[in-house]
């Protein structure tokens, strides 16, 4: 991974960069965001730069035998720790060297990795993973051990907040004091879980989430789309990489008509086309239909900005602007909540394989029911 692979966040490459150069590596960094940013892969290429043997100015070459390596991620001085459960592979005390093939194969495919897509690939998708104390144990036996190739010896820790506080506590001494040129990597999505203890230990780097401008690029150069299709994804995405490439074979089409002519007739009470509607949604892909409700929850967030006068912060290109002022128009803020409750109780139901016709149906009829007594 070289920092090249990852769009936009000038500034925070440039503050990454400078800290080498001037010899100011922190032993122990903590990069945090919301899923979906940038957090895992600009670890992955700062750990890049730093064993790559012919750096360039702004990058690494990519062409040596530690870029190489690193492109595989199988560099002798950069391990991995990460959540694990377990599976069919491993059955008692998992730890992250028994999935490592796995997490190389993901890393491969999408360095913007999600915890429900990884548990996802292990087998465990409704399992709860963990980063335990025998993990920690192993940290530090693997941390004792002088780097093959010279130079730092890297761990990387993704998603340190599934450290429960036995095993966060086993690493506090060596987290404090490694051996000399060794480096933690901490890569968290929600690092106020993380024990003060460690925080108190660590440099940390905020990494932001994308604009819809740098997912749009994103999206334009890998992926052939028309613009229209990759400004909804993005819209939907909101920051999240990682979810704007899962909608990419998601959204078969713009939900935006469809949402709009289904809410005017919740609005009208039309039974009959609640019918007509329910068996369109019906015919469409699980994942598709999520994305129905998820760009209802964007559009009822829209019309809430609306209505708070907050203008700048709208996200919904002007085209499709006039529907959210006349919407927002309808209803209060209390009755636009309600909506929003609807949307996720419903998306949560499909989540967990509920009967598609039935779900909608039965928000189709809450709709209704809302829309009259808002009027």
């Amino acid at each position: 991974m070289q920092f090249a692979d990852i769009y936009g966040l000038t500034e925070t490459k440039k503050r990454l960069l400078r800290a080498i150069k001037n010899r100011q590596i922190a032993h122990a960094q903590l990069f945090f965001g919301n899923s979906g940013c940038a957090n895992l892969s600009l670890a992955l290429a700062y750990a890049c730069f730093i064993h790559c043997e012919q750096a360039q100015a702004e990058d690494s070459c990519g062409q040596c035998p530690s870029c190489k390596k690193h492109k595989k991620f199988i560099h002798p001085d950069l391990n991995f720790v990460f959540p694990v459960t377990t599976s069919k592979k491993v059955s008692t005390k998992p730890l992250s060297q028994d999935y490592l093939e796995e997490w190389r194969d993901a890393l491969r495919q999408n360095p913007y990795l999600s915890l429900s897509r990884w548990l996802e690939i292990i087998g465990a998708e409704n399992k709860q993973a963990n980063i335990s104390v025998e993990e920690s144990r192993n940290i530090i036996k693997t941390l004792s051990l002088k780097a093959y190739e010279g130079g730092y010896k890297i761990l990387m820790i993704w998603l340190p907040e599934f450290m429960n506080i036995q095993s966060a506590n086993a690493i506090l001494k060596i987290l404090e004091e490694p051996r000399p040129d060794t480096l933690f990597l901490l890569v968290s999505q929600n690092y106020q879980k993380l024990l003060p203890t460690i925080l108190s230990r660590v440099q940390s780097v905020q990494i932001p989430d994308f604009t819809d401008e740098e997912i749009q690029t994103n999206l334009l150069q890998h992926h052939d789309l028309d613009i229209q299709k990759v400004k909804n994804i993005a819209y939907l995405a909101a920051g999240d990489l990682n979810r704007a490439l899962e909608l990419v074979g998601e959204m078969a089409q713009d939900p935006h008509d469809f949402l709009r002519d289904w809410l005017r007739a919740c609005y009208k009470s039309d039974f009959t086309q609640f019918y007509h509607f329910t068996e369109q949604f019906n015919q469409w892909a699980k994942d598709a239909q999520k994305s129905l409700f998820g760009y209802g929850l964007n559009t009822f967030r829209e019309a809430l900005v609306f209505k708070s006068g907050n203008l700048a912060l709208m996200r919904m290109s002007d085209e499709k602007v006039k529907f959210v002022q006349g919407f927002s128009g309808t209803l209060n803020i209390e009755k636009i909540e309600d909506l929003y409750t609807i949307f996720n109780e419903a998306m949560y139901h499909l989540e967990r394989n509920a009967n598609a016709k039935i779900t909608f149906m039965d928000v189709s009829l809450q709709l209704a029911r809302l829309f009259r007594t808002a009027s």
